[in-house]
């Protein structure tokens, strides 16, 4: 990241840069970097980044500002005006006028510029730093899409930066402009209403990570040898969706907890725990979906076993099979042989061979070879090998 906290926020951070603040200097040349190598070519800014601009006074949207400069203008001439203005991939210098404008904390704007960041909830004096990721499925790739969303939330303003096409806050705006007692509450209901968005957009992604799991039950017990490349690449989009979603808890009961402090309206309290209710149950589905792919891999692994022990089994009983064979072609071949090793001798008619003019030399060859047949099939069976 460039130093653009030296060129652009010394107007806002000069108590912490005067000559001989050591920590000062340090913060200064210590720019954040994105720890997930998967993130490490991000996005270029956008030219046309002001997605929607607008200044409400009493719940009504009096000023569409077609520029930041616009905004400014018409939410100075508003006492009790409120603006709300989307960014999407906004360039640094935007961001660095809005932090010089609604004197926005250097690190907040630090995280907006360099995205990437885990979901959090931060206060920053009278400004609140919000960073949300969404999430959809696609069932194609069997992949959850994120997409990073950062919000700043004033007494009279409501900055939204996206990095990427998700969440679609023109629904949102939508929404909340139908509303109007909603949008008088304040910043705080434009926040809730986000929320609630974000939140409600995570059902589809648990609806297709248990529709996979259904479907990875059936291929384990239906022994597809591929499935355990699938269960991992599932496992990993579920760890990383519960990297999305368990924040979530933590920051809505930080928000319920500054109720009474901030003077939160009613109605915006009993909308918060809705949302905090639906945000519990996404997280419940997701430790689940993670236990049960532990355990399918499990079962995927013991089936593995099972059948790798079966096909052992099978070679081991057709090895035996054929070594009982083998033993009997081998006990048959003896016994052939020796009539022939005796008809061969004999057969050589050298002269003086006396067994040749004996009178009874062929019935003893006979008996010879008779005996030596018999003596070995009795050998050979009493071994089991006939």
């Amino acid at each position: 990241m460039s130093d653009w906290r030296t060129r652009a926020l010394r107007p806002l951070k000069r108590a912490a840069s005067r000559p001989g603040d050591n920590e000062g200097m340090r913060r200064q040349q210590a720019p954040e970097h994105s720890m997930d190598p998967r993130l490490a070519h991000a996005e270029k800014p956008v030219e046309t980044s002001v997605i929607d601009a607008a200044v409400y006074v009493q719940g009504k949207r009096r000023k569409s500002p077609a520029t930041l400069a616009e905004t400014y203008r018409s939410l100075r001439e508003s006492d009790e005006g409120m603006a709300w203005i989307g960014l999407y991939r906004p360039a640094e210098d935007q961001l660095l006028s809005l932090a010089e404008e609604f004197s926005l904390h250097e690190l907040a704007v630090e995280d907006a510029i360099v995205a990437h960041q885990r979901p959090k909830l931060e206060r920053y004096g009278d400004t609140l730093f919000v960073v949300l990721r969404a999430a959809r499925y696609v069932d194609e790739l069997e992949e959850v899409d994120f997409g990073e969303l950062h919000i700043f939330v004033g007494h009279d303003f409501v900055l939204t930066v996206r990095h990427s096409e998700a969440p679609d806050l023109a629904l949102v705006r939508s929404r909340v402009e139908e509303d109007a007692d909603l949008i008088a509450s304040g910043p705080e209901a434009v926040l809730y209403a986000i929320l609630d968005a974000v939140v409600d957009g995570y059902a589809p992604v648990v609806a297709g990570l248990q529709n996979d799991i259904d479907e990875i039950e059936t291929e384990v017990f239906g022994g597809d040898p591929k499935v355990s490349r699938r269960i991992y690449k599932l496992s990993r989009e579920v760890i990383e969706f519960q990297r999305a979603t368990r924040p979530l808890l933590v920051m809505l009961e930080a928000l319920t907890a500054g109720f009474d402090k901030y003077g939160t309206d009613e109605e915006l309290r009993r909308y918060l725990r809705d949302v905090e209710d639906h945000a519990t149950i996404v997280v419940e589905r997701a430790d689940g979906f993670r236990q049960m792919l532990q355990d399918i891999l499990t079962v995927n692994a013991t089936l593995v076993n099972q059948a790798q022990n079966e096909e052992m089994k099978h070679l081991t009983e057709a090895s035996y099979t054929q070594n009982e064979e083998v033993k009997k072609i081998s006990a048959w071949a003896a016994i052939l042989f020796a009539p022939t090793l005796i008809g061969t001798i004999y057969g050589m008619n050298f002269d003086r061979m006396p067994e040749l003019k004996w009178a009874l030399g062929y019935p003893f060859a006979v008996a010879l070879m008779a005996l030596v047949c018999a003596s070995l099939y009795v050998i050979f069976k009493r071994r089991d090998w006939l």
